[in-house]
């Protein structure tokens, strides 16, 4: 009989073209599913909690997948381990009730989006946030955060995802919970909850709130961005290396 699993994966993205699978280009779906082939001799597309994009990271991605291996989750865990690329780690493996899925189930996400604000940002962490050295009002991007807070339209902040038809993209009302910046040493971090978020969104509600810290708009702005439903009307989108994927909440 199949178990089904619940799966954590930290993954660095920036050489993987998104979670999803595609035909011809690395994905972190992909990589998994093959090393669970490899491991256990089954074919199974593990379901994520959501799909990351191009270049974009996580420390705790959910995936979930019925397999008939009768395998032990932590013998599991380290054979997945030894045959999977190194920029993809999954850091724990637990049996789940048969109804479970990873994005189903998900009540809320949490992402940082990390921008450097040292004059050199460090090799070591180059892949890993946006370099932005310049002048920024902190006060008034957390202003601006905190206009996003509630449910709202938020089609000015989505780019349109050509893998899903108009039916399939349905509502693009989403519910945030937590939005707001936090100076962590030489990183402001903009950190945000809620209970999806729409392709590109938080990359494009970032690079909507650095034109606000360097006086372009302002959080009134934000608001009437909002309103106008048009993404043309909201600021470019933040480069993915910044963002990450750090929580999902069941």
């Amino acid at each position: 009989m199949a178990r089904n699993l619940r799966l954590t994966l930290a993954y660095d993205g920036t050489d993987f073209s998104g979670w999803q699978v595609q035909p011809g280009r690395a994905t972190v779906q992909g990589e998994l599913s093959a090393a669970l082939e490899r491991v256990t001799g089954e074919k199974v597309l593990p379901q994520g909690s959501g799909r990351t994009d191009a270049g974009v990271h996580a420390l705790a991605q959910v995936a979930s997948c019925a397999l008939e291996s009768p395998i032990p989750p932590a013998n599991l865990l380290t054979a997945l381990n030894d045959v999977l690329p190194p920029s993809i780690r999954v850091t724990s493996i637990a049996e789940a009730p048969p109804d479970f899925h990873a994005r189903h189930c998900a009540r809320s996400k949490i992402y940082h989006y990390r921008i450097w604000r040292g004059a050199i940002c460090p090799p070591s962490l180059a892949r890993f946030v946006c370099h932005h050295p310049y002048p920024l009002d902190q006060a008034a991007m957390q202003q601006a955060a905190e206009v996003v807070i509630g449910q709202h339209d938020f089609t000015s902040f989505a780019a349109v995802d050509p893998e899903k038809s108009r039916e399939e993209r349905g509502s693009n009302a989403r519910h945030i919970t937590s939005s707001r910046f936090e100076r962590l040493g030489e990183e402001l971090v903009y950190q945000v909850e809620g209970e999806g978020f729409l392709h590109h969104m938080v990359r494009n509600l970032v690079g909507t709130f650095l034109l606000v810290g360097k006086g372009t708009l302002t959080a009134p702005d934000v608001r009437r961005i909002l309103a106008a439903r048009d993404r043309s009307s909201a600021g470019p989108t933040a480069p993915a290396g910044g963002l990450w994927l750090v929580e999902v909440r069941y």
